[in-house]
C-alpha cells in the first residue's frame, strides 16, 4: 500500500485503501498498523485533524480492530 509522509509527533506516514476499508499507518517508532473496517471519511479526518497524532489516539486507535505488520 501507498503510504505518504504526515507532518505529525506520533504518525510518520498514512495510507488508505478505500476497497478494502484499510488504513494503514507508520509510527515515527518505526511500527506499521493496519486498521481494519475504517470508513474513508475517518482518513479523511484524520488527515483534516489540526492534530493527526491526538485524533489517531482518539478515535482510530481505540476504535477499529488492527494488526501489527
Amino acid at each position: 500500500m501507498h503510504r505518504q509522509p504526515i507532518e505529525s509527533s506520533v504518525l510518520a506516514e498514512v495510507g488508505y485503501d478505500q476497497k478494502r476499508r484499510l488504513l494503514e499507518v507508520k509510527l515515527v517508532s518505526g511500527a506499521v498498523y493496519q486498521y481494519l473496517d475504517v470508513p474513508a471519511r475517518e482518513f479523511m479526518a484524520l488527515l483534516a485533524a489540526d492534530s493527526s497524532g491526538r485524533y489517531y489516539n482518539t478515535n482510530i486507535k481505540p476504535s477499529y480492530e488492527y494488526r501489527q505488520v
